[in-house]
């Protein structure tokens, strides 16, 4: 028997990381009075068949933290952090109860995510993302996404390494050398969902410099059940916590801002504006426009 917190949801529809008022990913955003069951909240993120769906209550008497608890579903499993579907849950919330700052309890991390409404009356949110870090990727997983994704080392990007990167879930970061390489990504599904599962990566971030603060991206979502998503804030958080790791050269000692294009060879293209504070491990700022569907 279904829970009645989940007998006729509310589900709202929204674009995250939209640009120009088009494109960006849709998220689901289920407001609930408590979580039914996970069985529940797994089948309604299947139906729904966006790549996550936020579903998120009000903190009750059973914590004393403020703000709201928060989980995320792929319509295969569910998954530590999402960052396009914080920023629909942000613009959900400051439609609903206004402008402001909303503290998020996620599984393993706590966040907030600022909404802000501009003078289009659209709401935009910004989320802090959890802590991060980057590593050199594991040579097994390296080879093996070689393998899958038909690269050889000499597509890589000769300045940006290889690295597995985290923002509260685990990316595999590829860097190309080229714009038409990132292009023509194919892959086997099967194969690189299974690689992913065995050394729990969340997703798998093919990026290319345009420039030194300008990348493009692509990002491949198997263990989700979903080809290639287009727009993925917590990737996003993830390598812009990588680039401050390497010392890449496009980064201020003071602070930088990058900007990731996504979804364009999917014809949605996204547009994803992360702020970087200087200090390593910390938090950064994913910022992004929304639209109702």
């Amino acid at each position: 028997m279904q829970s009645p917190a989940i007998l006729s949801p509310d589900v709202q529809k929204l674009a995250a990381f939209t640009l120009a008022g088009s494109g960006g990913n849709p998220a689901g955003v289920v407001l609930l009075d408590h979580f039914p069951e996970d069985a529940l909240m797994q089948g309604l993120a299947a139906d729904i068949g966006f790549s996550e769906t936020a579903f998120a209550k009000r903190n009750g008497h059973e914590t004393d933290k403020p703000g709201w608890r928060v989980r995320y579903f792929a319509p295969q499993q569910e998954v530590p952090f999402c960052g396009h579907a914080t920023i629909a849950l942000g613009a959900a919330l400051g439609a609903r109860f206004g402008a402001g700052t909303y503290p998020l309890s996620l599984n393993d991390a706590d966040i907030t995510v600022e909404a802000a409404q501009g003078e289009d009356g659209a709401w935009g949110a910004a989320l802090q993302s959890p802590e991060t870090w980057s590593r050199p990727l594991p040579e097994e997983l390296e080879a093996g996404l070689l393998q899958h994704f038909k690269l050889t080392p000499d597509d890589l990007h000769g300045d940006l390494p290889t690295r597995l990167a985290f923002a509260g879930a685990k990316h595999a970061v590829l860097p190309l050398a080229r714009r038409e390489t990132l292009a023509a990504m194919d892959y086997d599904y099967d194969a690189t969902r299974a690689l992913m599962l065995t050394h729990d990566v969340t997703t798998i971030d093919l990026v290319w410099p345009e420039t030194s603060q300008r990348f493009h991206a692509r990002n491949p979502f198997p263990v989700g059940g979903i080809y290639e998503d287009p727009a993925t804030g917590a990737a996003a958080a993830a390598f812009a916590g990588m680039l401050r790791d390497i010392g890449w050269h496009g980064l201020s000692p003071e602070g930088s801002r990058i900007e990731i294009i996504q979804g364009e060879d999917m014809g949605h293209a996204s547009r994803i504006e992360v702020d970087i504070p200087p200090e390593p491990g910390s938090s950064v700022r994913v910022s992004g426009a929304t639209a109702r569907l």
